[in-house]
């Protein structure tokens, strides 16, 4: 709740003037069935049409100024939901892009999405709800019972009674409603992570006729999350019925009370039909705050949700330049002793490290790389190599050891300054819906030259030369209008377009054919002789030619060295080699 009532500290003074205009709407409501049985009980028995027309054109008055102010509040009011909802879900992005890949994989992707949808949804309708029916159902309540008490005593005591037992039920039942709904959005947190998986692969899925294995795979997990909302909504319903209940009742008591102090002459007849319209109004007050009271629910849990992205600890501050250590000897890029695991990732001792029993990603790590030269990372698939680029770029921080980049522990880096040295091609990059020039450019406004160069580098400038619009095609989502090598072309255009100081390519050519592949490090070394070029690849020849090549081998160093030296050193790259080149050969 802290989370929604800051945010919409921040529109104050529309959400005061949202919720006096309802007040002077309400005020005007509550009127009407006073001005109707003032009109009944005293104003037709003098039988004078002047004064009927008076007070029913006041009455008529009154139900359009309560009209037009509630169409005027309930609009601003959608109109600060929709901002409150917009700013929310803009925090939770940023906060999100800032995190850490370690707090990223604590939330979970599934579950970071459904925050940003699903649950500031609900606090936008919550917000929505309490701008109006804040206002509104309270003065309906208690403003019933106050214009009721002026009229009749006897009568008002019916509203009276029931009135505190419905809203003990709202509050009560609204406290069990929290954590019901925190469990319905924890399921639908694995709904979607079904649903996300189910379409991503959607090409494995046919292509190995799992269709039907899927869709009960989501059934599964769906009809989970349906029967958590249904238990929570079925407690949430409770105080429903029971305000029907006493609704009809209440309505019960009024007419058979009323008619006997009518006929007793202690009441007359139009105060019957303004006390059924005030009750009326008396329950509708109540049965709005439960709603009020649901939505908060919800809302909660929902805003708890949120507010635990946002105060999360991005986990990796800028460590003081004088708390990291200094390299131990010469290098661009230096990794000295580095060990990591994948998990809550913070520097420990090396006894704790032992002890904690998390499996190592990488163990006791060491090479260096200077500008100009080029460093090729082989192994089998989970070897680490992937790993090494996330240390580099401090997506994480490692366990042991220490990673240095142009003499600077990364750790000591302001983040953005780090990233500007890399042109980086991940394993599983991403190809955006937009134009080809675009999804090169990516916002860094560069110049057309370099963009072009880019292209010729990459060996895209084929492909695309012969599109009719040529960089101006629109790609689309993920790039599916495109080939495997098309895409891994424009996405090392991508990297190569900003004139890197250092280039990472991760598995980036293993769509391409050998000859393509040959040409394109031949551009990207006579190009960028100056920059530090590290290649991760499965095949032996794209990293033969590398300055040095590093061998991995269940996150260990196994092999390290030229592709001479590690043919005469190393049985494991000697075999992998053989098996490659002999296949070729």
């Amino acid at each position: 709740m802290k989370l929604i009532l800051h945010t919409m500290g921040r529109y104050r003074n529309s959400i005061l003037l949202v919720m006096a205009v309802k007040l002077l709407g309400t005020l005007s409501e509550l009127m009407l069935p006073y001005i109707l049985e003032h009109l009944i009980d005293h104003v037709v028995p003098l039988g004078r049409m002047d004064r009927v027309i008076l007070w029913g054109s006041l009455m008529i008055l009154a139900a359009v100024v309560t009209r037009q102010l509630n169409v005027l509040a309930n609009r601003r009011a959608v109109e600060n939901a929709h901002n409150i909802s917009y700013d929310v879900r803009q925090a939770l992005f940023r906060k999100t892009v800032n995190l850490s890949g370690a707090r990223f994989d604590a939330f979970g992707l599934p579950s970071l999405i459904s925050r940003m949808t699903s649950d500031s949804y609900n606090v936008q309708s919550c917000v929505q709800s309490i701008q109006t029916m804040c206002i509104r159902a309270p003065i309906m309540l208690f403003g019933g019972i106050a214009v009721a008490l002026t009229m009749d005593a006897h009568m008002a005591l019916v509203m009276c009674v029931m009135a505190p037992v419905l809203i003990l039920v709202c509050v009560t039942v609204s406290r069990k409603g929290i954590p019901l709904y925190n469990r319905v959005q924890e399921k639908l947190d694995r709904v979607v992570l079904i649903m996300r998986e189910a379409i991503t692969g959607i090409r494995v899925v046919k292509a190995l006729s799992k269709e039907k294995y899927e869709k009960e795979r989501f059934a599964a997990a769906n009809n989970d999350m349906a029967a958590s909302d249904i238990r929570a909504s079925t407690i949430m319903a409770i105080p429903g019925p029971a305000m029907q209940m006493s609704l009809n009742i209440g309505l019960t008591a009024v007419v058979v009370l009323g008619a006997y102090r009518v006929n007793a002459g202690l009441m007359l007849p139009g105060v019957i039909l303004a006390f059924l319209t005030y009750f009326n109004m008396i329950m509708m007050g109540v049965m709005g705050l439960n709603r009020v009271f649901m939505m908060l629910s919800k809302a909660s849990a929902s805003a708890n949700r949120i507010a635990s992205v946002l105060e999360a600890e991005e986990g990796q501050a800028v460590l003081p330049a004088e708390a990291c250590p200094a390299p131990a000897g010469e290098g661009f890029i230096r990794f000295e002793h580095v060990s990591f695991s994948y998990g809550e990732s913070t520097a420990v001792s090396h006894e704790a490290f032992a002890g904690s029993g998390r499996e190592k990603c990488l163990d006791d790590i060491s090479f260096t790389l200077n500008k100009g030269e080029s460093l090729g990372i082989i192994g089998s698939t989970g070897a680490g190599k992937t790993t090494i680029v996330n240390l580099l770029m401090r997506f994480y921080d490692a366990d042991q050891g220490a990673v240095f980049v142009d003499g600077r522990d990364v750790r000591s880096m302001d983040k953005d300054a780090l990233h500007r040295r890399f042109g980086v091609v991940f394993q599983s990059d991403t190809v955006f819906n937009d134009s080809l020039r675009r999804n090169i450019d990516f916002g860094r406004g560069l110049e057309e030259a370099d963009i072009q160069n880019a292209v010729a580098d990459s060996m895209a400038a084929e492909f695309i030369g012969e599109l009719e619009e040529g960089l101006d095609y629109t790609a689309d989502i993920k790039g599916a209008n495109l080939s495997g090598g098309q895409k891994q072309r424009l996405l090392i255009a991508r990297a190569l377009a900003g004139d890197p100081e250092i280039l990472i390519l991760d598995d980036s050519s293993s769509a391409l054919d050998y000859k393509t592949d040959a040409a394109l490090r031949r551009a990207i070394f006579a190009r960028h002789r100056d920059a530090a070029i590290l290649m991760i690849a499965q095949r032996v020849s794209s990293v033969q030619s590398m300055t040095n090549i590093l061998v991995l081998e269940d996150g260990r160093c196994i092999g390290y060295g030229s592709h001479e030296a590690l043919l005469q050193s190393c049985p494991t790259y000697r075999e992998i080699y053989e098996t490659q080149m002999g296949s070729l050969s």
